[in-house]
């Protein structure tokens, strides 16, 4: 498999392509499903095309809480299946399809009351690793121990004595969930599939009863044109009742948002070497490490305002705070947090009112003939959703086909930059002696790029003057800003700040301070405009202050007020006051 990049070349080349071919499954939604289901159909043998209305990952899939995970609170749920399925999921990325992005992660478990709850507490993380194993993929995970209260504050010195009589150790799965999606993305274009991100669904297309296509609109020039495709496979998350709407349909069920908010916080403002997982009296709490940071969420409730920018609220803000204040010694404060990111999880509503008790199993309606709709689920599971809806596409399609469908491979097809990982990692000192760079930011570029760093190293080499730390946010180089414009899809300063990196959340201003660094990189290689990167970075500034304030105000909808002060950017072209 060659690497395909996503360029701007091959954006406008898979939009002209989605325009004159007749495809076999057109994609709607660059999220981690409609990623996954774009790679599924495409090796499959399939004429795939996907299209995303903004960023890929720039919805949910960007703002997990970034596990990789089986759901150890399902177990007491009785959703055996679901842990099950998932764990294997963990597994399958950790070894085998993304090694590159995944990897494991200690966590403590802090037992409150002797005895009983240590039984209780340790046989569910034992059927835990039990069902990790019975996976097949669970070489990967170290099996769980008992701590003493002394033994768990040695690991985790930043906890309170009275917080805890005990704890329990075990692990999971860590995942960068933007660059994840977007390496599906970008995979699915390497074995074929037309990508193009900006460019929106306005309506569906039909001929009687049955959904043929959709009509889109190029965002990036303004076009509007036709796609045709002998099925349509709606995988839009939390927008699935919006989009469902187009082919004039109710749908078969009905989407619910929960809106989970987390918190970033400096490394030294938490004293440990693990994560923690803490009962909350509505659903859990978790404490995660991420690089020099901590991510501390999330929240659970239900969100009916807009789906575009979710915003976190005050009283979001200080309910993480006082939960996880709770069992440590020095208390964290607002000004000790980082960044806040919002998302929203797209639940399957239930008959139960409360989010956190709504299904996290998925759903694929094909009531509309040429439509499939795929709902629901969690982002560790999203590679059996995708074939799942794949499946459902396959055989809505049969009789359009003079051929048979090869049944889904995925479970063998790694993702770009996991091939030849292992290789490299092993090689990271001669890698950073060639190309002057320290050993740490070389493992720092392959747990991002896997073996594709040689790529982004290609470009130091060209021009030396990328090997430089962005300033203000020195754990990324020059050349990963180039490389997300001309390799992976990036269109506007969002898109790399955001998402190919996590500037927006890992610095204390938000990367308001690297803005302006960022544009100039990125105009360079997209041919922006001196007024378009004047707009972009003004975009982004006040993308941030209505972030700031909306996390001030008391509630959702003030907060949400508050956030939709900044639209969306819009390039100067097509700005309604551009000259």
């Amino acid at each position: 498999m060659r690497a395909v990049p996503l360029s701007p070349q091959t954006r406008q080349a898979a939009l002209d392509a989605m325009r004159e071919e007749t495809l076999d499954i057109l994609v709607i939604g660059g999220g981690v499903v409609g990623g996954g289901a774009a790679l599924d159909a495409a090796t499959r043998g399939l004429g795939v095309g996907l299209v995303e209305a903004r960023d890929f990952a720039s919805g949910t899939s960007s703002r997990s809480s970034k596990l990789m995970h089986g759901g150890l609170r399902y177990l007491e749920m009785l959703d055996f299946r679901l842990v099950a399925e998932a764990l294997k999921e963990r597994g399958l990325n950790l070894q085998k399809l993304a090694p590159h992005l995944v990897r494991e992660i200690p966590f403590l478990y802090p037992l409150t009351r002797p005895v009983w709850e240590r039984f209780y507490a340790g046989s569910g993380v034992a059927l835990y690793d039990a069902m990790s194993k019975a996976s097949g993929y669970g070489e990967g995970f170290p099996v769980h121990r008992h701590l003493t209260r002394r033994g768990a504050r040695r690991i985790m010195p930043s906890l309170r004595r009275d917080a805890l009589v005990g704890a329990l150790k075990y692990y999971d799965g860590q995942v960068d969930d933007a660059r994840h999606t977007m390496f599906l993305s970008r995979t699915a274009a390497a074995y074929g599939a037309h990508v193009a991100s900006r460019t929106r669904v306005v309506s569906l297309l039909r001929e009687g009863d049955r959904v043929t296509g959709a009509r889109v609109k190029d965002l990036e020039s303004g076009d509007e044109f036709d796609i045709r495709a002998r099925v349509v496979l709606n995988a839009t998350g939390v927008w699935t009742d919006e989009t469902q709407s187009f082919a004039g349909e109710r749908g078969q069920f009905h989407v619910r948002s929960s809106k989970g908010v987390h918190l970033v916080v400096p490394r030294d403002r938490i004293r440990g070497d693990a994560g923690l997982i803490l009962r909350t009296e509505k659903s859990v709490l978790f404490v995660i490490p991420w690089g020099r940071h901590w991510i501390i969420g999330t929240t659970d409730t239900d969100w009916s305002l807009s789906k575009d920018h979710p915003a976190a609220s005050r009283s979001d803000i200080d309910y993480l705070l006082e939960h996880v204040n709770r069992v440590l010694v020095e208390p964290i404060t607002h000004d000790d947090v980082e960044g806040v990111f919002a998302g929203l999880r797209p639940l399957l509503a239930g008959e139960d009112e409360a989010t956190s008790k709504l299904s996290r199993e998925h759903a694929v309606s094909t009531s509309v003939k040429g439509l499939v709709v795929i709902a629901g689920g969690k982002y560790t599971t999203y590679r059996v959703m995708a074939k799942d809806a794949v499946d459902a596409a396959v055989h809505g399609m049969s009789a359009l086909l003079d051929r048979k469908v090869p049944e889904c491979c995925t479970e063998d097809v790694p993702l770009l930059g996991a091939d030849g990982y292992e290789a490299m990692w092993n090689q990271r000192g001669r890698l950073a002696a060639q190309h002057g760079i320290g050993v740490g930011r070389v493992e720092h570029l392959l747990r991002r790029y896997g073996s594709l760093i040689t790529e982004v190293l290609d470009l130091v080499t060209a021009q030396p003057d990328l090997a430089r730390p962005l300033d203000g946010a020195d754990d990324y180089l020059r050349a990963e800003v180039v490389y997300a414009a001309t390799h992976e899809g990036a269109r506007h300063l969002d898109d790399v700040i955001a998402r190919r990196t996590r500037i927006s959340i890992e610095t204390f201003d938000r990367g308001t301070d690297v803005a302006e660094e960022v544009a100039e990189l990125m105009g360079d290689v997209l041919g922006w405009s001196q007024k378009q990167r004047r707009t972009e970075v003004e975009h982004y500034v006040k993308r941030v202050e209505a972030e700031r304030e909306s996390q001030t105000m008391p509630d959702d909808e003030t907060a949400d007020a508050a956030r939709m002060g900044a639209p969306d950017v819009v390039p100067v072209s097509h700005a309604r006051n551009a000259s």
